[in-house]
C-alpha cells in the first residue's frame, strides 16, 4: 500500500465495537469514520470517498445483506468486509453471494481484522495498478480519464478526489453520454431504486462535480443542464454554455429550480 492513509468505513450498532474499531483501525495507520445503522452510511457515502466498508450482518433499520446487495445493484464497487455473529457456513457464502468480499465471524480478534483489511486494500491497490488502456468501459473527456474499473477519475495521471455520491453521479451521466437525464433518473441510475436521496441532492452534488472538474464551473462544457428537466454529459460539445436547453430543445424553463445548481 502507498504513504496514503486508506478511509475505512465501519458501520455497526455496537458503541463500544465502533470506538474500539476507530481506535484500533486508526493506530495502524488507517482513517476511520463509522456509523450506526444504514442510514447513516448513506450518507457519508454520498459524502465522501472511502477506500474500504466494514459492515454488521445485523443493523436495526437493513441488514447487511440486503445493503451489500443494493450497493452492488447501484455499481458500487467498495470492497466490503461482512462481520457477523452468526458463523454458519451458509451464512458465509450467502454473504459472498450477495457482494462482500470478505467475512468474519463475531467475536474476532481485532489483529485478525486488521489483517484481512490490509490484505483486501493491497488487492484492491494491486487491481488499481493495471494498465488503463486494457479496462473495458473507460470514457475519456478532455483531460478525464473515467475508469469503472478502479472507480476512479483520473487528471492526467492524478487521481481527482470524488467521493462515492460524486463517483455515481459521474458514472450514472457519463454512461448516458449526450442523453438528457431527468433528476428521479439520476437518482435511480446513480444510488438505486429504493433511495431516498431527494432531488435537491442531485444538484448539490452536480454543483461539487462542476467545481472539481470544469475549468469554469458557472459555464460547464461537460456536465451540462437541461433546462426544466435535468443534466446531460457532453464531452464532445464545443460549446462552453451550461445550458443544453429544455427536455424537448425548445420549450420553456423552470426558474423555480436550482438546476443550474
Amino acid at each position: 500500500m502507498n504513504d496514503t492513509p486508506a478511509r475505512l468505513l465501519v458501520v455497526d450498532d455496537e458503541p463500544d465495537l465502533r470506538a474500539m474499531l476507530q481506535r484500533f483501525l486508526g493506530g495502524h495507520g488507517h482513517e476511520v469514520r463509522t456509523a450506526a445503522d444504514a442510514a447513516q452510511m448513506d450518507r457519508l457515502l454520498l459524502r465522501e470517498r472511502f477506500d474500504l466498508l466494514v459492515l454488521d450482518l445485523m443493523l436495526p433499520d437493513e441488514d447487511g445483506l440486503a445493503i451489500c446487495r443494493r450497493l452492488r445493484a447501484a455499481g458500487e464497487t467498495l470492497p466490503i468486509l461482512m462481520l457477523t455473529a452468526r458463523g454458519e457456513a451458509i451464512d458465509r457464502i450467502v454473504g459472498l453471494e450477495m457482494g462482500a468480499d470478505d467475512y468474519l465471524p463475531k467475536p474476532f480478534n481485532p489483529r485478525e481484522l486488521l489483517a484481512r483489511v490490509n490484505a483486501m486494500l493491497r488487492r484492491q491497490a494491486m487491481t488499481g495498478r493495471a494498465p488503463l488502456g486494457a479496462r473495458a468501459g473507460s470514457i475519456r473527456f478532455g483531460g478525464y480519464l473515467l475508469d469503472p474499473a478502479a472507480r476512479r477519475l483520473l487528471r492526467g495521471d492524478e487521481t481527482v478526489p470524488l467521493s462515492a455520491g460524486e463517483y455515481a453521479l459521474l458514472h450514472a451521466l457519463a454512461s448516458h453520454a449526450g442523453r438528457p437525464l431527468g433528476r428521479e433518473r439520476l437518482i435511480e441510475l446513480a444510488y438505486g431504486p429504493d433511495h431516498d436521496a431527494g432531488e435537491r441532492s442531485i444538484d448539490v452534488t452536480m454543483l461539487r462535480l462542476r467545481r472539481l472538474i470544469e475549468a469554469d464551473p458557472a459555464r460547464p462544457r461537460w456536465l451540462q443542464t437541461v433546462r426544466g428537466y435535468g443534466y446531460v454529459f457532453a464531452p464532445d460539445s464545443g460549446a462552453a454554455s451550461g445550458e443544453a436547453g429544455d427536455a424537448s430543445r425548445g420549450a420553456g424553463t423552470n426558474p423555480g429550480h436550482a438546476g443550474g445548481a
